[in-house]
């Protein structure tokens, strides 16, 4: 390429508004124009990771590399910051944790990792037609902006053409578009091509005259209206989880899943919210778990800690009585560091704690951390899970602990090998170090006789749906210059 990529950027009035979802839909649409699509997001703040070539980066970015029929690369969100607790998070710089930037204050880390940021940007500008870039937030969070390295410095420097969408059904809509570029400064207004209206729902005749009216104050024109939308099939990026998900039919199963404060890859629960006959629930007491057939403990960001939260809401005895009752229990990652005796940290990386007891497994968490895709095949699996035996499986691993059988205790039945799964003597508890399992075809069919909508299928839809709701010429148009 002899000239750089154009750059569309999504920034949002706030956190929820829709940015990632639309970005992903932008990423596929540019793709079946022909053109060479990455994405883009400066910092994430997300405990939803995945395993890429060089280490790790949030799973939105990962998604919109897949949508854009890209290879997910470190560059595409250079800078991932994992919470730890409500004051702390690690700091993972193009794809590996940097100690050095997890000590360093907000605004000071911000200044010495631009440069990195901004080499990140160009680089992908330079292989590519198209980068479609995230904003994260706000663009207008004015306490933030000497330090900002996410939104308007990044459209700044990209010259990008961003649209900046809002929640509708949250209320307030047109003072959040408005107020939000207000704050704004007027270089920076100009770089605002359009608004959207998102999750919107009733008669669309009834937003006259307030988008005129916006476009009067603003110059800027309100490009669509996105009707609200459940069923995308898209892995929200943080926070998805409230109401049960799924089917609700009589004989549906129903799949309770832990939702501790530290939750973290909740996105790979997904096809399981896609899924005909699956009932999704999200538990954080234990009447939530009444009527499970299945209780998983997902992958956690804090084990020791939020084990201690799952033991101060009682889910600790709630879990117990479910495996006695010899019901399906799977713990994935923290889950599984979990249902073990112990975990031990003498390098102070997550803390001590006694575990659950379900699984003779002993965690020691290490400094070094296990970050890589991984295949393997299911051994000799029995219980709820004997349909699994000697499937194979692709997945990843994020985690500190290295989990190991209990020197004086009977030893677990190895369903995976390398010290990648575990099972109960009686077979109904099981634990794996496996992130994605519910994103295998073949472990997905094998554990419900049915496939899930595959990627391709979401991204399209995706695209289509945004096809349909922009004006003819709007998204191809936002590639010219102002």
């Amino acid at each position: 390429m002899s000239a750089a990529a154009r750059c569309v950027m999504v920034l949002g009035t706030t956190s929820g508004a829709g940015k990632s979802w639309l970005a992903t839909a932008l990423c596929r649409w540019y793709a079946r124009q022909g053109l060479k699509v990455a994405p883009f997001k400066a910092q994430n703040m997300s405990n939803n990771a995945r395993v890429v070539a060089g280490g790790e980066i949030g799973s939105a970015q990962y998604f919109q590399a897949l949508a854009a029929r890209a290879l997910p690369d470190v560059r595409m969100n250079p800078l991932l910051l994992k919470p730890e607790r409500d004051t702390h998070s690690q700091v993972v710089l193009l794809g590996q944790v940097d100690e050095e930037l997890t000590r360093q204050s907000w605004r000071g880390r911000s200044a010495s990792v631009w440069p990195r940021i901004a080499q990140a940007l160009d680089a992908l500008r330079a292989e590519n037609d198209v980068v479609v870039i995230e904003g994260a937030g706000s663009p207008a969070e004015i306490n933030l902006k000497d330090s900002d390295i996410v939104n308007m410095r990044v459209a700044a420097h990209a010259d990008a053409a961003c649209l900046l969408v809002t929640d509708i059904d949250r209320g307030g809509a047109f003072a959040h578009l408005y107020g939000t570029w207000a704050l704004l400064p007027e270089a920076e207004r100009a770089h605002i091509r359009g608004f959207v209206l998102n999750k919107f729902r009733g008669d669309e005749t009834l937003l006259a005259p307030a988008p005129e009216q916006l476009q009067q104050l603003t110059g800027v024109p309100t490009l669509a209206v996105l009707p609200l939308w459940w069923g995308h099939g898209l892995p929200e990026e943080d926070g998805w989880y409230g109401a049960a998900r799924g089917g609700s039919a009589a004989g549906a199963r129903t799949i309770a899943v832990i939702a501790y404060p530290r939750l973290s890859n909740l996105d790979e629960f997904q096809p399981l919210a896609n899924l005909p006959g699956v009932r999704l629930v999200w538990a954080r007491v234990p009447a939530d778990l009444a009527g499970a057939d299945w209780v998983i403990l997902p992958g956690s960001k804090h084990t020791s800690g939020d084990l201690a939260w799952l033991r101060a809401q009682g889910l600790d005895h709630a879990v117990a009585r479910h495996a006695g009752e010899g019901r399906a229990v799977l713990g994935i990652c923290g889950g599984l560091q979990m249902l073990g005796e112990a975990l031990v940290d003498p390098h102070g990386v997550d803390g001590n704690a006694p575990g659950l007891g379900l699984l003779p497994l002993v965690t020691r968490f290490e400094p070094a951390k296990t970050v890589q895709r991984t295949e393997a095949r299911f051994g000799a699996v029995t219980g709820p899970w004997a349909t699994l035996a000697g499937v194979p499986v692709a997945g990843y691993e994020i985690h500190h602990g290295q989990t190991v059988q209990h020197p004086a205790m009977p030893a677990a039945r190895v369903v995976l090998p390398e010290g990648l799964a575990w099972q109960n003597p009686e077979g109904n508890v099981l634990g794996l170090y496996l992130h994605g399992l519910f994103e295998d075809p073949a472990a997905l069919h094998a554990l419900f006789g049915a496939r899930a909508p595959t990627l391709d299928t979401v991204f399209d839809g995706l695209a289509d749906f945004i096809d349909a709701r922009f004006p003819a010429g709007t998204l191809s148009g936002l590639l010219k210059p102002s």
